[in-house]
């Protein structure tokens, strides 16, 4: 009897913890399906973005960030349902992936009575990297300058030894307009969640780390800088210059 009474005194905890893991799974999966269902969501504005751009024949206008949705839309499909991808890095030229970041939010500056301007000096950099997650970071490091920064912001590129320096600064919200916060820009930046900073950069820093390089942020009320740092690719004459 005293074994049974053990039995019986602790069916309700197992019980419980059984009830408790199975309410945690179907939490799990109902949430994998919302996210599923979000994700087929927004595929269909994304389609008819690229279908009524190649008919428009604008194309050029969106094929790079429609195919940054694309591919992000596909890692995040994977991360949902357990089918991550390995990724595998390939020698990459630096300096056109940066000049079309800076074009795609080049607009996106000027809406706010800001600037975008790139200055190379790198000559051909090359890093080792998978493409699209250093065009997400380039992305990451702009927008975060033009969202949280000031007006005018400079993207340089230069060797430093044998590491390619990306820096990205700004003005300094001090010498942002009072008008600005009523552009559509900042109406954009608040339906995007801007209270929600780090995001970004949390994704530029974990490239960084995955890459051998380094991220580091200088914030001031007059001008703040981040910077970006990647080993560059021997290609057996020393790095570009």
């Amino acid at each position: 009897m005293t074994r049974l009474a053990e039995i019986l005194v602790g069916w309700p905890v197992v019980a419980s913890l059984a009830m408790a893991m199975t309410a945690r799974t179907w939490r799990s999966t109902r949430r994998r399906g919302a996210l599923n269902e979000a994700l087929h969501e927004l595929r269909r504005p994304l389609q008819s973005l690229v279908l009524a751009a190649g008919s428009g024949g604008a194309a050029g206008d969106v094929e790079g960030p429609a195919e940054l949705a694309t591919v992000a839309l596909e890692r995040l499909e994977r991360e949902i349902n357990g089918r991550l991808a390995p990724v595998r890095p390939e020698v990459l030229a630096v300096r056109p992936l940066l000049r079309a970041a800076v074009s795609r939010w080049k607009a996106r500056a000027s809406l706010g009575g800001g600037s975008l301007e790139l200055r190379w000096r790198a000559g051909e950099a090359l890093v080792a990297a998978e493409r699209f997650e250093l065009a997400q970071a380039l992305d990451n490091l702009i927008v975060n300058a033009i969202e949280h920064g000031g007006p005018a912001i400079a993207v340089e590129a230069a060797p430093v030894g044998r590491a390619l320096h990306i820096r990205v600064s700004d003005s300094g919200r001090a010498s942002r307009p009072v008008a600005r916060r009523e552009t559509p820009a900042e109406l954009v930046a608040r339906l995007c969640g801007r209270g929600r900073r780090g995001h970004g950069l949390q994704v530029v820093r974990r490239f960084a780390d995955r890459h051998g390089g380094r991220f580091s942020l200088r914030c001031a009320e007059h001008g703040s800088c981040a910077a970006l740092e990647l080993p560059l690719v021997d290609t057996g004459a020393g790095p570009p210059g």
